[in-house]
Order: C-alpha cells, then structure tokens, then sequence
C-alpha cells in the first residue's frame, strides 16, 4: 500500500513479487530479469514481439520488441547525451554547487519540479523527461543511480558517488526496480541520515532513520541481490490493458447510482 493517487498506472493497493538473493548483485539481477521477461513474452506469443494499444484500442498500437539483450543507458551518462552538457563528478551530485546546476538545467529546459527542489527528485525529473521516453519500442535499464536517490543500494565498486542498481522501464513506464544490497550499517546510517535532512526539507518519499535494520546489519548481511517487480503493469503491457484497473484484483470503484453498496 502507497498513500497515493490514482491514475492509468497507479493503485494506492497493488501487488509486487519481491525476493532477496544472498551472494548475488545487480549484474545477476539484470540478467534474471531480462531472461524472465524476455521468456515469459515468447512462452504466451511465440515470439519477442507484443502490440499494446497504448493510446487506447482505437489508435495504432505501439509494437514492443522483448529481444534479450534490453537496453542499458547510464543514467547521468545519458542526461548528458540528451541534453549535451557535462554533468559535475559523480562524488559532487549531492552538492548545493550540483543543486544549482540542476535548478539552472530544468529551469533552461522547461521541467517543472514542485518544492521542495532536493538534488534527488530534480534528477527524477530530468530523467522523466529525457531517458524514461526512449524506452519504447524496446525495454530500458536505467543504471547507475546516484547514491542519494537509492539509500539501500551499495556503493558502486568503482565509480565514487553511484550506487548498483537499475530500474527497466517498458512503454516508458518502470515495472522493476533492483539493486546489490548496501550491507555496510556505517554507511546506511549515513544514507538515512542525509534521507531525513531531505524529509525534513518536505521531500515526502524521503526515508527516516530506521534503526532496527541498521542494527541488524550489524549482525551482518551477506553480499545480497534486492528485486521488486510490480505485477499489475507487467500484467497490462501482456493483456493489452489501458487502465490498472483492468488487471488488479480489487480495483477502486464507484458504486453505480441507485444500487445498494452491496450489490455493486
């Protein structure tokens, strides 16, 4: 459950298919997912190729191709592709310096972030506009995410500054997130501590400082693979459903005028 909105795409109730994989990271990750999608596509259509009416059955469908291997794109070497600027070091992105270099770059490219305008959520935005968009005809992984936007993803072995994870975005919408598990309690509490500053600045997706798990990192945590799948998009991109409601199991409903709660 997420005290959210509802959309075409979004269910405050929706089920998500989660597993831990001990001595596994996010390259194995990666290629379970892409092996277990592309699989499940030609098991149900005999082919990588699936039509989905994105616009609605009315319109031309968008045809998406699930040949392995999906794309990767990087995601600060992508922003910088696609808008052709150099991005400051990986280990500067949570800076005020980088903050107004993000500020300056939605403002010169039109991309409206509400307050509060954390480093984090601008870089969420920015990679809305321009790297979400391309996937397409073809899934996405967007990789190597900033280290203040994934506090419970371990720091990349050798780029300082960026975490191990990626997300895969279908028809520019993400149905995965996945990383290698930071198993470090030093440094995750300093990742929730920087979460709470962001929270304390009105960031409400911002974690709070959850001292039971940092405890229990102190026991140890294997090198481990973290995996969440959501279920319901997955779903509507193989049965060709425009609205999340057409495949969740207890959508929100209005009850029809005139009949009784029950018997609608």
């Amino acid at each position: 459950f997420r005290n959210e909105g509802i959309d075409l795409t979004h269910n405050p109730e929706f089920t998500t298919c989660e597993f831990y994989m001990a001595y596994a990271d996010v390259n194995d990750l990666m290629k379970i997912t892409e092996s277990m999608i592309s699989g499940m596509v030609k098991y149900m259509f005999g082919g990588y190729k699936v039509e989905y009416h994105k616009d609605g059955k009315d319109k031309p469908p968008l045809v998406i191709d699930f040949t392995p291997p999906f794309r990767q794109v990087d995601m600060i070497g992508g922003l910088e592709e696609a808008l052709n600027v150099k991005f400051p070091p990986a280990v500067e992105l949570h800076t005020d310096a980088t903050n107004k270099f993000l500020s300056d770059l939605c403002a010169k490219h039109s991309v409206d972030c509400s307050a509060p305008r954390t480093n984090a959520r601008m870089l969420d935005k920015l990679v809305g506009e321009f790297i979400e968009v391309q996937a397409m005809e073809r899934p996405l992984f967007i990789t190597n995410h900033p280290q203040m936007m994934s506090p419970l993803a371990k720091y990349h072995r050798s780029i300082p500054g960026l975490c191990e994870r990626f997300e895969l975005f279908v028809a520019t919408k993400e149905i995965c997130n996945a990383y290698t598990e930071l198993n470090d309690p030093k440094v995750q509490r300093e990742r929730f501590a920087q979460q709470a500053d962001d929270k304390a600045a009105g960031d409400d997706e911002a974690q709070l400082i959850d001292e039971n798990f940092c405890t229990s990192l102190e026991y140890g945590l294997p090198p481990t693979g973290g995996w969440g799948l959501g279920i319901e998009r997955l779903c509507m991109f193989l049965t060709d459903s425009q609205n999340i409601k057409e495949v969740i199991l207890f959508p929100a409903m209005k009850p029809e005028e005139g009949k009784p709660a029950a018997d609608n």
